[in-house]
C-alpha cells in the first residue's frame, strides 16, 4: 500500500498543471557540448515475456496471489528509489515493442506488427481461414533506407553515441532479420554487442549445451558469442551478467557516460530451470514447469542485483538512470505454461499475443539520476514513451532523425509530479492485423484496441465486433459495456479509426474477395 507521503505525491502528479512534451527531431548536425560529467549513465533492464505480476514487487494496488509466488528482492530494493508505473503497456509480442522502444513509433505506425523471423523475407504469420494479413514490415527495423519490408528510422542509441555515450548491448536483440542491417546491434548505435542477433529466444539456457551451439544441432536460436562459457555450468543469464560487468569497465576507465541495454533472454521459452534457484520453488509445491519459470524470474533478479551492486561499488549508482520493463505480457499458452490456458495472469485476461490486459500490461520502473524517492504513478503510458524520456534524461535535446516523427511522450513531467489531467485522456493504441498463433485465443490474432482514461475499446476484426470495458472497475475485462454504452463505444471506435487512418496503418483483407476489412468506426455497435 502507498504511504501517505507517496499518496500525496501521486495526487500531485495528477493535479499539477505543468506538462512536459517530447522533443522531436531538430535539424542540428552536431552533438551538444556537454562534458561527460553532465550526463547520467543509463541502464535498461529489458526482460523478455515477463508478466505484469511475475515478481514479488507489486505493480497493482495490492500484492496479488501471483506476486507471492516469486522472489525478486533486488527489484524490491530498486523500487524504493524509483517511480513505479502501474498502468504501463507494451505491444502483445516482442519485436513490435522493441522497435517502438528504439524508434519512439507506435507499432501501427512503424508496421512491424508481429515478431520477425530470423530469416529475411519470411513472414511469421500463421494461416487463417478467413483473413490474410497485410504486407507488414517482416524484416523489422533498418538504419539504412530502401531495405524491403523494413521501417527506416533513427534508433536512439545512435543519438546517445553521437552525444558522447559509450553504448553497450547485452542479450536479446530481435530488431531485424538475418541478412539485413537491423539484425546486428552494432548497426543500430551500439558500440559493443554480446549475444544479440536476429533470433528472439535462446535455443538453450545451459553452458553445458553451449547455449545451443552443438555440431549438427544449432539453429537460428543458438545464442552467439559466449564461447568462453561453453562446456561450463554457467547458466545463460549469469553468462550475460558477467559479460555486462566486463563491458562496463571500459567506459568507466574512459570516464565516459554509458548506456547499457541489458536484454535478458529470460524468461522466454524454453522454460528451463535455473539450477541455482529451482529447488526452493519445488519445495514450495510448484510443479516442475512453474518452478522452472520462477527460477528464471529469480535469475534475472539476481542479474539486476549484481549490476546495481557493481554500480554502487564504483560510486556510479546515484548518477545512473535505471529502467526496468518487459516487452509484452506474460505467456499464457498451455503448454508450455502449466494450468488452464490463459489463466496465468489473473486477474488480467489472457496473456502474450492478446490485446486484453494480460497481453499488453507490463511492469515499468524508472529510477532517475540523483533522485532517491519511491512513488507510484497510475497514468497510462506505453513503450514508445521511453524514446523521448531517455533522451530527455540524457540531456539530449537537439538531434537528427532520418524521417520518423515519434509518437511517444516524455515521461519526466510525470516523475516530477508536473502533469495535468490531459495525460489521463491521452489515447493509447494497439494494432495487430496479424495471425500470431494457432488456434485463435481471447484477444489473440486480428485485433485492434484503444485506451482513453478508464475506458478501453477492442475491435475483433474477424468477428466484426466491438467490446468496451471500464478498467478502473473491471481490470479483468469481464463486463462488456458496448451494448449499454453505445455513445462511448462509437466515440472510441472513431478515435481509434482516425488514428489508424492518420498513421496509414495496414488492415488485413478477406480471403474470399481480397477486400480490406472495415475500420472500427464502420462497425455497427451491438444493439444499434
Amino acid at each position: 500500500m502507498l504511504s501517505f507521503k507517496n499518496y500525496r505525491l501521486l495526487i500531485l502528479s495528477l493535479l499539477c498543471s505543468s506538462i512536459g512534451s517530447a522533443v522531436h527531431a531538430q535539424n542540428v548536425g552536431k552533438a551538444q557540448q556537454l562534458s561527460p560529467n553532465d550526463r547520467p549513465n543509463i541502464v535498461v533492464f529489458f526482460v523478455d515475456d515477463l508478466g505484469w505480476q511475475d515478481m514479488s514487487e507489486p505493480f497493482y494496488k495490492v500484492k496479488t496471489a501471483i506476486n507471492k509466488k516469486f522472489h525478486t528482492p533486488h527489484l524490491e530494493l530498486l523500487a524504493k528509489d524509483a517511480t513505479k508505473f502501474t498502468n504501463a503497456y507494451a505491444t502483445p509480442v516482442c519485436t513490435p515493442s522493441r522497435v517502438s522502444f528504439l524508434t519512439g513509433l507506435n507499432a501501427a505506425h512503424h508496421r512491424v506488427t508481429n515478431w520477425t523471423n530470423p530469416k529475411a523475407n519470411t513472414a511469421t504469420d500463421s494461416k487463417d481461414e478467413l483473413l490474410n494479413p497485410p504486407d507488414w514490415n517482416i524484416n523489422g527495423l533498418s538504419p539504412v533506407p530502401n531495405i524491403p519490408h523494413t521501417i527506416y528510422a533513427t534508433p536512439f542509441p545512435s543519438i546517445l553515441k553521437d552525444n558522447g555515450y559509450y553504448t553497450i548491448h547485452i542479450g536479446k536483440a530481435h530488431w531485424g532479420s538475418a541478412g539485413t542491417r537491423g539484425a546486428s546491434p552494432l548497426n543500430l548505435g551500439f558500440m559493443v554487442n554480446v549475444a544479440g542477433h536476429s533470433a528472439g529466444h535462446p535455443q538453450n539456457y545451459y553452458g553445458e549445451q553451449n547455449y545451443g551451439n552443438l555440431p549438427g544441432k544449432a539453429s537460428y536460436q543458438a545464442v552467439p558469442d559466449l564461447m568462453e562459457y561453453h562446456g561450463t555450468s554457467t547458466f545463460l543469464t549469469e553468462a550475460l551478467t558477467q559479460e555486462a560487468l566486463k563491458a562496463l569497465e571500459e567506459p568507466i576507465r574512459r570516464k565516459e557516460p554509458f548506456f547499457l541495454h541489458f536484454s535478458n533472454y529470460a524468461v522466454h521459452v524454453p522454460i528451463q530451470p535455473d539450477p541455482r534457484f529451482v529447488q526452493k520453488y519445488l519445495d514450495r509445491g510448484l510443479d516442475s514447469t512453474e518452478a522452472a519459470y520462477a527460477s528464471l524470474v529469480e535469475g534475472y533478479d539476481k542479474s539486476m542485483g549484481d549490476i546495481v551492486q557493481f554500480l554502487k561499488d564504483k560510486k556510479l549508482y546515484d548518477n545512473t538512470v535505471i529502467i526496468f520493463l518487459s516487452d509484452n505480457g506474460g505467456l499464457s499458452l498451455s503448454p508450455p505454461r502449466s494450468g488452464e490456458p490463459h489463466t496465468q495472469n489473473l486477474p488480467l485476461k489472457a496473456g502474450k499475443g492478446s490485446l486484453y490486459e494480460g497481453g499488453i500490461r507490463i511492469p515499468l520502473l524508472i529510477k532517475q539520476a540523483n533522485i532517491h524517492q519511491a512513488s507510484c504513478n497510475p497514468v497510462p503510458v506505453i513503450v514508445e514513451d521511453l524514446f523521448p524520456t531517455i533522451l530527455q534524461m540524457a540531456k539530449v535535446t537537439d538531434y537528427q532523425l532520418v524521417q520518423q516523427q515519434p509518437d511517444g511522450k516524455d515521461l519526466t513531467p510525470l516523475m516530477a509530479h508536473k502533469a495535468d489531467n490531459s495525460w489521463n485522456q491521452r489515447p493509447l493504441v494497439w494494432h495487430v492485423p496479424n495471425k500470431w498463433t494457432v488456434p485463435d485465443g481471447p484477444g489473440i490474432n486480428f485485433f485492434s484496441a484503444i485506451r482513453q482514461g478508464d475506458y478501453k475499446l477492442l475491435y475483433d476484426m474477424k468477428q466484426g465486433k466491438l467490446e468496451l470495458y471500464n478498467l478502473q472497475d473491471d481490470i479483468g475485462e469481464l463486463n462488456n459495456l458496448a451494448p449499454k454504452m453505445k455513445e462511448k463505444t462509437s466515440e472510441l471506435s472513431k478515435l481509434l479509426s482516425d488514428q489508424l487512418r492518420t498513421w496509414k496503418a495496414q488492415l488485413p483483407t478477406y480471403k474470399t474477395n481480397g477486400q480490406q476489412i472495415p475500420y472500427p468506426d464502420q462497425i455497427t455497435p451491438v444493439g444499434q
